[in-house]
């Protein structure tokens, strides 16, 4: 069944007028701050005796600086305040600050163009819970991800489309200023226009009480996240690329000045492509995911980066130019090409790392708290740009060039990724699942929207390989508790996957008697607290691609929690390598080929009361057929 375009949203009243609020939100941060940037970069002599590298570091570091201690409140009254009007009133201040900005630029005051850039981070601040919980209060779980791509594009453009516009228009000489003065006025009175247009989004909280201290409000915040871990966690991930990018955005001005000889033209290429690779990135999310919040992406994002930043530096070493060079002069040197390359597909694995974050953090956090997980995950955001900042100054100051500088980001996102996929292994068992259904497998499922999206139920499926986990996984909107043979958890590598995903081990009665009691026991406790559990009655895999009798286990699973139980059928992977056919390896390898089709098949639910070994089995091996 086709499914409508991710674009279908901005035909839509819930969507369109929030999306382009937010839009040009975006567009005019950047607008105003890469003039300033570039005014200071290309210009500093008639602003500033600061150096160059020290400025442009330290005005996005103002500019993030009211996350730190609005965010909490920020939160707050996202949660108590409508959200149309709320943003309407964020509009407003956007336009206020802007005439500050503009009296900055008519009288060359760099310290009120510096209170207006302190400004614009507490309009970004104040809208920042607005912009996350708005989504998923007016979209479909299934269209998170769509629309968080959506956003995502849209905000790089809107940064992409500010910085470039900021950066020609504050270099015309000698009008520059006053073109842009105008310019940040026009748009902030066109963001008001359209937020006028968001629909009616109620508040979750109406009667909240604010507390309007914002440091027991944010240690409140950030313990309250905490206390979900996936949540939390996806937030760090999410803190995590913008510290990656604000040491990376940081240096683009000296980077295209210093190190590619270019002229201002230069930069505006280099953030034409980032941009352009994040928007490309967040738009194949979708499509990636298969309509559904898919973290797998997220590991392979994270690769991406760490494989592409190393490689901006080696691609430095390798550039050439005779002299000082405009964007169209600078492609033809050698070694440029790669540069470009690299910087595209840093934002393009960016996309992919950010999207399905957002997305799971909408998903998975309380409603009821969204808007102030969202201010928590902005704190933490703030924070690790701060420490971007501080860290990139640092390290120049102690020698490295900017491409080093690039290098020892992309190792340390390398060494942060290990960590936080230790820490959560749905990241890398998603990871797997979705590399095996993308790269050997083509998978099609049937019914998949019949796995409940909340609450406790447990699969049953037939067991035909060592990949079968794998494959339900991919098809699952969520987490699943796998109840396997312990002799499993001894092999090397799939026994290591499994055991960080918290599978439940068993083992046959007359093997280890108390291990069993302690499956059914855990699988209980899972069940319980809301969980999916599954498992292969058959006990074992088949050894000739048809179906055993299901054993008496999963009676006594529903006896203890009464729970609904969801047969399924895995089509297709009889013959696989990690199957027990005895036919021969090379011959099954060709037999089956490459991108092979699978299928899962999913069934209606059979109430606790219905459930019988029998029944299940008949149920399986009709969805099964005779595809095996």
């Amino acid at each position: 069944m086709s499914h409508p375009s991710q674009f279908d949203l901005l035909k839509q009243r819930r969507f369109a007028p929030f999306f382009w609020t937010q839009f040009l939100g975006a567009f005019n941060d950047n607008l105003f701050k890469t003039a300033l940037v570039v005014a200071l970069a290309f210009d500093a002599k008639n602003w500033t005796d600061l150096a160059p590298s020290l400025v442009t570091n330290l005005v996005p570091g103002l500019f993030i600086l009211p996350y730190v201690f609005f965010s909490a409140t920020a939160g707050q009254i996202a949660e108590k305040v409508e959200k149309g009007s709320l943003a309407r009133i964020i509009k407003w201040l956007e336009i206020g600050i802007m005439g500050v900005a503009a009296l900055g630029w008519f009288t060359h005051n760099l310290w009120l163009l510096m209170f207006a850039i302190l400004g614009m981070g507490t309009h970004s601040t104040l809208f920042g819970p607005v912009k996350y919980a708005y989504m998923p209060q007016h979209l479909k779980p299934e269209e998170l991800t769509g629309g968080n791509g959506i956003v995502e594009m849209g905000t790089f453009v809107g940064i992409l489309l500010g910085q470039v516009f900021g950066a020609v228009i504050v270099a015309q000489q000698p009008n520059g200023v006053a073109w842009l003065a105008a310019a940040t006025l026009f748009f902030a009175v066109l963001g008001l226009i359209t937020a006028y247009g968001i629909p009616l989004t109620p508040a979750p909280q109406p009667a909240l009480k604010i507390n309007w201290n914002p440091f027991t409000e944010s240690i409140r915040n950030l313990r309250f996240s905490a206390g979900n871990r996936s949540v939390f966690l996806s937030m760090l991930g999410n803190s995590w690329f913008w510290f990656y990018g604000a040491i990376v955005l940081a240096q683009f001005p000296v980077y295209a000045k210093d190190y590619l000889k270019g002229d201002d033209s230069v930069f505006v290429l280099l953030l034409t492509m980032f941009s352009l690779g994040i928007g490309a990135g967040s738009l194949l999310c979708e499509k990636l995911s298969g309509r559904k919040v898919e973290i797998g992406l997220v590991p392979f994002g994270s690769i991406g980066l760490t494989v592409f930043g190393i490689d901006l530096y080696l691609a430095s070493q390798g550039y050439s130019a005779p002299g000082q060079v405009n964007f169209a002069s600078m492609v033809m040197q050698p070694g440029a090409w790669r540069i470009i390359l690299d910087v595209v597909m840093i934002g393009v694995f960016g996309g992919f790392f950010i999207v399905p974050l957002f997305a799971m953090i909408q998903l998975r956090a309380d409603p009821q708290h969204l808007s102030r997980t969202i201010a928590g995950m902005n704190i933490m955001n703030a924070l690790f740009m701060v420490v971007a900042t501080g860290v990139a100054i640092l390290l120049l100051k102690q020698g490295f060039t900017i491409p080093e500088l690039f290098l020892a980001t992309a190792i340390m996102n390398g060494l942060v990724a290990v960590y936080i996929f230790s820490l959560v292994p749905e990241f890398l068992l998603r990871f797997l699942a979705w590399i095996l259904i993308h790269t050997v497998h083509k998978v099609k499922t049937v019914d998949a929207d019949r796995i409940p999206e909340e609450g406790g139920a447990v699969l049953v499926c037939n067991h035909v390989s060592y990949v079968d986990a794998l494959v339900i996984v991919a098809a699952s909107p969520r987490p699943i508790r796998f109840v396997m043979d312990h002799r499993i958890f001894k092999t090397p590598f799939i026994g290591w996957i499994f055991r960080t995903a918290k599978a439940i081990p068993i083992a046959p009665a007359k093997e280890d008697p108390w291990l069993m009691e302690k499956a059914f026991v855990d699988i209980a406790q899972a069940l319980h607290e809301g969980e999916l559990v599954c498992i292969f009655p058959e006990g074992k895999l088949t050894r000739d691609g048809e179906m055993s009798e299901f054993k008496g286990g999963i009676k006594k699973i529903v006896e203890r929690s009464h729970v609904p139980v969801i047969p399924m059928a895995l089509r297709g992977l009889w013959g696989h390598l990690l199957s027990r056919s005895q036919d021969n390896l090379l011959e099954r390898a060709f037999r089956k080929g490459f991108r092979s089709q699978l299928s899962l098949a999913v069934g209606q639910p059979v109430a606790p009361t219905d459930v019988s070994p029998e029944l299940l089995h008949s149920q399986v091996a009709e969805l099964r057929g005779n595809w095996k």
